[in-house]
């Protein structure tokens, strides 16, 4: 185990020279990427592909983790070796580390995000922003008081088409909107049972678990499979899920807490290890408008498809078919929005806004397709340019709005867990609710990796 005690982690403050340092038009900012699992890949692929990036660090409790990477790093770049890191302490207290880009499990989010802050380095974290509500209302009080550029994972910030689809909802396309709906019909099958074995050669297992209680390894609690499990994951609603909430959100002009939320669900037909629930109906209520947000795990058809002229209650007789009669719709992942004059549906297929009785198609986005559409290296663009300005208004997604989204994918955690509906007061607090307030931290945390 590591001992903070025995090592010089300088992490109790900002440096001088990182709070303070000016970015010249030709440097580049070196990143380390801490966590180098599948998600971590991908950032291993994306940041030496941008102009102001150079990767300069990767770490992960896993060395076989971190031979693979440091190979897939050279194939890319051409170039020597770069530092490596079992314990993500030592990449924040490295002074050849500008910022990090975090791909832990969720259960790590938090408290590397504050760690580097506190060690002057700038965080682009991988979604949920947070693993429960109170770590972040924590992220975002140190982010502020470090000045720290700190960006959650959610690429649809940065997708052009969705912008632009956001924009036109916002100015009124399909009139005012009451409810925005998010899917998340996930294909997931059983993980069956595994029995605890011993920790695997390369592997520092109590690292893994940091704040989470200290278990005997399980494969099952280990490389994904650990989104299941309560300790370490959120479920699908925290998961895949919570990049449909951060849309819903943001069609509704991104509102903080909602005055109630409710959920229910099960994990149904399969006799398995996993915890969290793979079927789940979530609804938040802001009064005159609502969220509602559905995981399906299981076999499920979609959602969304424009009424027909028989469907349409008020339709002419005789009236003509719409144009766009016999188009599917059908959104699995995704969301739905729906207005006074019309709906809109999204997901990474498109946009398509349609209004009126007839559901007459107004507006149509499809995505960019080609070389610099990539999605993720467009946000972490966005990223790298606002630690370049200094100013946290450049982010298209910082901590202080995207700890809302994964806000909510908790209540719905807390509301399944208890069994009843949540009613918030400031805080975020439940009214006369003892035992969901105990649900908004981790009970305890495992020292010293405490939040």
């Amino acid at each position: 185990m590591s001992n903070p005690t025995s090592r010089r982690f300088f992490l109790g403050a900002v440096t001088a020279a990182a709070a303070t340092r000016v970015w010249g038009a030709n440097d580049k900012i070196n990143v380390a990427i801490i966590g180098l699992g599948g998600r971590g890949t991908d950032h291993l692929n994306a940041y030496p592909r941008l102009p102001d990036a150079r990767v300069a660090g990767l770490c992960d409790i896993d060395r076989a983790a971190r031979e693979r990477a440091q190979a897939t790093l050279q194939r890319i770049t051409s170039g020597e070796k770069v530092r490596e890191f079992e314990d993500m302490r030592e990449a924040f207290a490295d002074p050849g580390i500008d910022a990090v880009s975090i791909a832990t499990p969720n259960h790590w989010h938090a408290l590397a995000t504050i760690w580097a802050c506190q060690a002057g380095k700038d965080v682009y974290s991988e979604k949920p922003a947070c693993y429960n509500i109170y770590e972040g209302l924590r992220m975002v009080q140190v982010a502020q008081e470090t000045k720290r550029m700190v960006q959650i994972g959610s690429q649809h910030r940065s997708t052009p088409s969705k912008i632009r689809a956001i924009e036109a909802m916002q100015g009124g396309l399909i009139g005012k909107i009451y409810m925005a709906k998010g899917l998340c019909f996930k294909r997931r099958r059983s993980i069956g049972h595994k029995e605890d074995s011993p920790v695997p050669p390369g592997v520092n297992w109590d690292l893994f678990l940091g704040p989470a209680p200290l278990r005997p390894f399980n494969e099952l609690r280990f490389k994904y499979n650990w989104h299941w499990f309560w300790d370490t994951g959120n479920g699908d609603i925290g998961n895949q899920g919570v990049h449909e909430m951060g849309i819903c959100r943001w069609g509704l002009g991104d509102p903080e807490w909602p005055k109630s939320a409710f959920s229910s669900g099960g994990k149904y037909a399969y006799d398995d290890d996993q915890e969290t629930p793979n079927t789940q109906l979530a609804s938040y209520d802001y009064g005159g408008r609502e969220i509602v947000f559905e995981v399906r795990g299981m076999m499920t058809g979609g959602e969304g498809t424009p009424a027909r002229r028989g469907n349409a209650r008020s339709s002419r007789a005789g009236a003509p078919a719409p144009s766009n009669a016999g188009i599917p719709n059908i959104v699995t992942v995704g969301n739905l929005f729906y207005g006074s004059e019309g709906w809109a549906s999204m997901d990474d297929a498109g946009f398509q806004a349609y209004k009126g009785e007839t559901s007459e198609l107004i507006m149509e986005e499809r995505p960019e397709r080609g070389p610099g559409s990539d999605a993720t290296g467009l946000h972490m663009e966005n990223f790298l340019a606002a630690c370049r300005s200094r100013n946290v208004k450049d982010l298209n997604d910082p901590i202080s709005n995207a700890h809302f989204s994964a806000g909510l994918c908790h209540l719905a955690n807390i509301s399944y867990r208890t069994g009843h509906k949540l009613n918030l007061g400031p805080g975020p607090r439940f009214t006369g609710d003892a035992e969901a307030d105990k649900q908004l931290t981790r009970q305890p945390y495992r020292k010293p990796f405490v939040v």
